[in-house]
């Protein structure tokens, strides 16, 4: 794994993490709970919405897909052996979306939050509560399938936002207010690839949702948070989600209220 990357960009990717026959066997229950929505694998007239999101379902290609020896040893190497839990069937949702030109909503720069506010999730500059973020890829994902997309190294002005905020934090989604415009400017990624892979991000990486999709099937990826207590930022903690914090705290060149 490339851990200097991850310190540096925000995310790395675990290709392969799970096999091609859980990844089929996640999307036959995904297709089975798209059917309440009144969807159908075999019928495309169906497949109107250009969104539906669903709370990941459970099952035993869930449960194998979240035991994944290759994703443990990571949460291993980016947060620490002992101080991470992951739900044991992926968890999160699933925002499924479809082949379609129609705007799905749910598409703007954010941080993922950490805990509910009573009306929204929020963070605070120690990651109370969220590890990292997962990106499970339940479906093979192209450049054409609505993928989602990463500011590269935009945690460590994220973290220098959230800072100003102290420890009650504020919510993910107004976390993109306090950086300059030139942020959204830099290089980007898209979570790209192929059905089993993971990708592993910084919780504090500046991601959006983006349409249309012009590919030929429902993009379906889990986004389940890797659960910790939170990360020190006075140079103590090792680990490297806790590294990207303590560097990003020392550039707020990106920040609005810079000087």
């Amino acid at each position: 794994m490339d851990v200097d990357g991850f310190v540096r960009d925000g995310y790395t990717v675990v290709r392969g993490a799970f096999d091609a026959d859980t990844a089929a066997g996640c999307r036959e229950i995904i297709w089975a709970r798209l059917g309440e929505h009144g969807v159908r694998a075999a019928d495309r007239g169906t497949w109107r919405p250009p969104l539906i999101r669903i709370n990941t379902p459970e099952g035993e290609p869930f449960r194998r897909a979240a035991s994944s020896p290759e994703l443990g040893a990571a949460y291993d190497e980016l947060i620490g052996p002992g101080r991470w839990a992951a739900h044991p069937h992926v968890g999160g949702t699933i925002p499924v979306r479809f082949p379609s030109e129609e705007y799905p909503g749910e598409v703007g720069w954010h941080i993922e939050g950490s805990w509910w506010g009573g009306s929204e999730y929020w963070a605070n500059v120690h990651s109370k509560a969220r590890g990292l973020l997962a990106l499970f890829l339940f479906s093979d994902v192209g450049p054409d399938d609505a993928p989602t997309r990463l500011i590269l190294g935009s945690h460590r002005y994220a973290a220098a936002a959230l800072a100003t905020r102290g420890e009650p934090g504020m919510p993910g989604g107004d976390v993109p207010s306090l950086l300059r415009p030139s942020t959204f400017c830099r290089t980007t990624a898209e979570a790209t690839g192929a059905a089993g892979d993971v990708y592993l991000c910084h919780p504090f990486i500046v991601h959006t949702a983006t349409w249309p999709h012009r590919g030929a099937e429902p993009r379906m990826m889990a986004q389940p948070a890797v659960l910790t207590e939170g990360f020190a930022i006075d140079g103590s903690d090792p680990s490297p989600v806790a590294r990207a914090i303590v560097d990003g705290l020392a550039d707020t060149s990106q920040l609005r209220t810079a000087g």
